[in-house]
């Protein structure tokens, strides 16, 4: 926890708003999405797919493939507990929801489903795109399903996989993703390899966004490493989430932003 409010105030530091922007691109995205304080109808429906999991108290068996829970000391697990300390939070869901609606990707995937609370968002965000969604835990995976057929999300694809079984496959590496969401492990060596292993399915136009790039030392080292890459071209750290874009007329820069 120390590290994160020590890595929080460095961000606080550096970070800068839109009026230090002079990449139209960037420029655009920070004034049209991410600080479109405008309601939107969907909002309403990512309330409620919140509040009926933080009344379902039934409990499952949770297999963790990734880094392990800073809260949780069991894995049997209240579904209700899951989604409240476990899920994106409405606030970030609602900034999900907002960046597919901007970009509106035709093919998503999201590696780490959980409950679908990010899923749901990505899924509402365009809802002709085709979202992919990736879980290890067979439990987790069937209560995300439900969940998401109950509000009606058609476009989900639910895939139930070890992250790496997955990526490796041959018919994701021959995949173009719009855009891709990584909140499935949260581990320098995981995180990296998800990275590499997923470059050949990238457009011009791709958007990678990853989570918790501040979480740990590791998570730190290997967003540095992503943001040298030669084939990244733009990144925004908002803190909570690393934004990557691979646009080959982009000039390479890094922008720390709040958001």
């Amino acid at each position: 926890m120390l590290f994160q409010i020590q890595s929080y105030l460095k961000f606080l530091w550096h970070s800068k708003n839109e009026h230090a922007v002079h990449s139209p691109f960037v420029f655009s995205l920070l004034t049209k999405c991410l600080y479109d304080k405008k309601s939107k109808p969907e909002y309403a429906i990512l309330k409620k797919y919140r509040k009926t999991l933080l009344e379902n108290k039934n409990f499952i068996e949770v297999t963790d493939f990734g880094a392990g829970s800073r809260v949780f000391k069991s894995n049997r697990r209240q579904i209700s507990k899951i989604a409240q300390t476990a899920g994106i939070s409405p606030k970030r869901a609602e900034l999900l929801f907002r960046v597919t609606n901007y970009f509106l990707p035709e093919n998503v995937l999201e590696i780490g489903t959980s409950l679908g609370l990010a899923t749901s968002a990505l899924a509402l965000g365009n809802p002709k795109a085709k979202v992919v969604t990736i879980e290890g835990c067979p439990n987790t995976a069937k209560a995300a399903q439900n969940q998401l057929a109950e509000f009606d999300c058609n476009n989900v694809e639910n895939v139930i996989s070890e992250f790496e079984s997955f990526l490796i496959s041959e018919n994701i590496q021959a995949a173009n993703y719009d855009l891709i969401y990584f909140d499935g492990n949260h581990s320098k060596k995981a995180t990296l390899e998800y990275f590499e292993l997923l470059l050949p399915t990238i457009n011009n136009d791709s958007v990678w966004i990853f989570d918790d790039i501040h979480w740990s030392k590791d998570m730190e080292r290997a967003w540095e490493m992503i943001k040298n890459h030669p084939q990244v071209k733009v990144t925004i750290d908002t803190f909570q989430w690393g934004f990557v874009f691979f646009r080959r007329e982009q000039p390479k820069e890094h922008f720390i932003i709040r958001a």
